[in-house]
């Protein structure tokens, strides 16, 4: 009965001796398995030029008078010539909005400029919001002529420069992701030929931002989308 028991033990010793040497073995296995896996990390660009999709064009002018009964009869009828112009460019009325004008009384302010000609300032606002962009850009050729009807449109600060946006980046993203990925294994394929490796599979892709901007600020319309793909390849010898 002491022999058997003697027996199971040193079995039992064994098996763990081996179950220890083994997984020392593995262990071992597995640090030189990583200290031999070489990769190579790139970055891939792809770029494309696209239309704006909607246009926002703001149409500012201001009225002067003395007189603010005269003053809101001025602005409705040049705000009137306005959306008759519009309109008769091609725009519907869901694409033209209006908003109250400002009117400012400068005697209400307690001091009173001598060189001041006029008491009362309307500034005024329409709004132009569509999908049209051809048709808004030859509109813009053509506003001048509301000059004639002595209405001076604001153009110069930043509040009244025209608004371009492109809002189908979901048609072109597959298209620019193969594009990016296409030139990271380009990339990748010469650093592992100048390397005397072999480009292997892909070992980790971080897919990058999307972003849209201006190609040029003459042509704010024509919008330059832009991504950086980043892609880390295994190398083999």
């Amino acid at each position: 009965m002491k022999s058997n028991t003697l027996a199971a033990l040193i079995l039992g010793g064994l098996l763990s001796l081996g179950f220890v040497l083994s997984a020392k073995d593995i262990g071992e296995s597995l640090l030189k398995m990583k200290s031999m896996e070489r990769t190579v990390t790139v970055k891939g660009l792809a770029e494309k030029e696209v239309k704006a999709t909607i246009a926002i064009q703001p149409i500012r002018f201001t009225e002067v008078d003395n007189d603010l009964n005269t003053l809101y009869a001025s602005v409705q009828e040049k705000t009137d010539k306005v959306i008759s112009f519009l309109t008769e460019q091609g725009f519907t009325a869901d694409e033209i909005s209006t908003s109250q004008p400002s009117i400012e009384d400068r005697q209400a302010q307690g001091y009173v400029d001598p060189n001041v000609k006029y008491r009362y300032t309307a500034k005024v606002s329409i709004s132009l919001y569509t999908k049209r962009v051809d048709l808004l850009l030859n509109s813009q050729q053509k506003i001048l002529v509301l000059a004639k009807d002595g209405i001076a449109i604001s153009s110069e600060d930043y509040n009244s420069r025209t608004e371009f946006l492109f809002t189908e980046l979901n048609k072109v993203k597959p298209e620019m992701v193969q594009s990016a990925t296409q030139n990271a294994r380009e990339v990748a394929s010469k650093f592992a030929s100048d390397s005397n490796s072999t480009l292997g599979k892909i070992k980790q892709a971080s897919q990058g931002q999307f972003s849209i901007s201006n190609r040029d600020s003459n042509t704010p319309y024509i919008k330059k989308v832009r991504i950086v793909s980043t892609l880390t390849y295994y190398l083999d010898d």
